[in-house]
């Protein structure tokens, strides 16, 4: 383990990672972003990795608590470690476990939140890796899609909102699988990786018991013409001001 201690903003938060495994990417921070989590709520982060999501989450809209469900005991160690450093061990708490088994680690219909960047690949696409932890953290290892999307269903509380990061070519499943769980989706955002280009990231918001009406919300691009960071990719990492 090579463990990195990253400052990644949002007040000055630490998020120590491990660069032999998985480190955060944009992904994890337009996820959080679009969780829009108020005070008063309670979230959950499915497949919660090294803790980035949740972290980000906690500086961005301060929630009364987020909990962290991980099935890489390292990882899970990791982000109590990032907890302790920025001092929110009473707000961040991280359990280690499979979401297959999420009834054993929460309780049901507990949280107003449920946020989720799975791992993209499909079990059964790619090659193993020789390290196990960056493999499981990339591919549908121990829980496929529906597995995420169930235990979702089962942590939020009625009219709670599951919010997932993917790639654009799972939305057919995500619709699927949400709405075979009584979550409807609700909105969605597409992020380019610049202008003109096709997009490939996926942002989808649910809600448990919602009615069918689907808000499309305007396009991301993460860079602009100029290769540098667009302005509404800065705003959302908070280096500029909002609008």
């Amino acid at each position: 383990m090579a463990v990195r201690a990253d400052d990644i903003g949002f007040g000055g938060l630490t998020l120590l990672q491990d660069t032999e495994t998985f480190c955060y990417g944009v992904d994890a921070v337009l996820l959080a972003d679009y969780c829009k989590a108020a005070a008063s709520d309670t979230v959950l982060d499915l497949g919660s990795g090294n803790g980035a999501v949740a972290l980000v989450v906690m500086g961005k809209y301060a929630p009364a608590s987020v909990t962290g469900i991980e099935v890489q005991e390292d990882q899970v160690r990791l982000a109590r470690e990032s907890a302790g450093l920025n001092r929110l061990e009473d707000k961040l708490h991280f359990l280690q476990g499979d979401v297959m088994e999420i009834r054993k680690l929460v309780p049901g219909e507990s949280f107003d939140v449920v946020t989720c960047n799975p791992p993209y690949s499909e079990s059964g696409r790619g090659l193993a890796s020789a390290n196990a932890a960056a493999f499981i953290a990339r591919h549908e290892t121990t829980a496929a899609l529906a597995d995420f999307v169930k235990a979702a269903a089962y942590a939020l509380k009625p009219g709670g909102r599951f919010v997932i990061v993917h790639r654009p070519s799972r939305l057919p499943d995500i619709f699927e699988c949400c709405r075979a769980c009584g979550l409807e989706p609700k909105r969605m955002k597409l992020v380019l990786p610049r202008p003109g280009a096709a997009p490939n990231i996926i942002l989808v918001s649910a809600v448990k018991g919602g009615g069918k009406e689907l808000l499309v919300d305007p396009s991301l691009c993460v860079r602009g013409e100029d290769g540098v960071y667009s302005d509404d990719l800065q705003r959302i990492y908070g280096r500029i001001p909002e609008e």
